[in-house]
């Protein structure tokens, strides 16, 4: 497996409350999984999105990716592991504005210490896997929503991370937009990328090969599961 929670809690303090966010998380995701985890506004699914991807720590619990427990890591670590084994698609796409398609997938090659030359090759070659071979000089604002996502994902994967995190990555699309979107995701999947999907539609959710259903900070155990347990009892 490349992700494992165990008994995750997170709380935030609001002056002198403290507010409980994720209840006593545990989920395992194995390397080449397409998993979805949905969940309605509120729900905690972002925040589990958070720690997972390592923007967050959690307050208590124990996490393991890839075989090591990251726990322990400083900032920098985590950092690094961000940089070369995460890759991060969001609703509203986080590219620079003012750079273009290529400039914005050359990003994370820049910061891992990849020579220019090489950067821009290897960002050329992520934008025509993405269909956008013919937009590498656009700007974002020269683009539409679907193919600013493109964009988005290109960088994901230019520094070609096991993990794709996607938060809500068809929020800001139109339908048709979306479905394809969701075809990128599924052909990354099948050429071995580990893809975890936030959303709270069930139509996008229902791409992934395992649905984990969040409520009220609380994981949803699955009605199959239930079943085959009482069988074994």
């Amino acid at each position: 497996m490349i992700i494992e929670l165990s008994n995750i809690f997170k709380s935030y303090e609001n002056g002198k409350m403290e507010v409980p966010v994720l209840h006593d998380i545990s989920l395992t995701i194995d390397k080449g999984e397409y998993v979805a985890i949905m969940g309605a506004s509120g729900s905690g699914k972002s925040t589990l999105m958070n720690i997972i991807g390592c923007l967050d720590r959690p307050t208590k619990g124990a996490y393991h990716f890839d075989g090591s427990n990251i726990f322990g890591y400083s900032d920098r670590q985590l950092s690094d592991l961000r940089l070369n084994k995460i890759g991060f698609v969001f609703q509203s796409f986080h590219l620079l504005p003012g750079q273009s398609a290529l400039s914005n997938v050359m990003l994370p090659l820049q910061y891992a210490g990849v020579p220019k030359k090489q950067r821009k090759e290897i960002a050329a070659e992520m934008l025509e896997k993405v269909g956008l071979g013919e937009r590498i000089n656009f700007k974002p604002n020269q683009m539409s929503g679907g193919q600013c996502q493109r964009v988005a994902i290109a960088r994901a994967m230019v520094n070609k991370p096991e993990v794709l995190l996607a938060d809500e990555p068809t929020g800001a699309l139109d339908s048709k937009s979306g479905e394809q979107i969701m075809e990128l995701f599924g052909q990354l999947n099948d050429e071995g990328v580990t893809v975890v999907m936030i959303t709270h539609e069930q139509e996008i959710a229902s791409h992934a090969k395992r649905i984990i259903h969040i409520k009220d900070g609380c994981i949803i155990p699955d009605k199959s599961e239930e079943v085959q347990a009482d069988e074994n009892v």
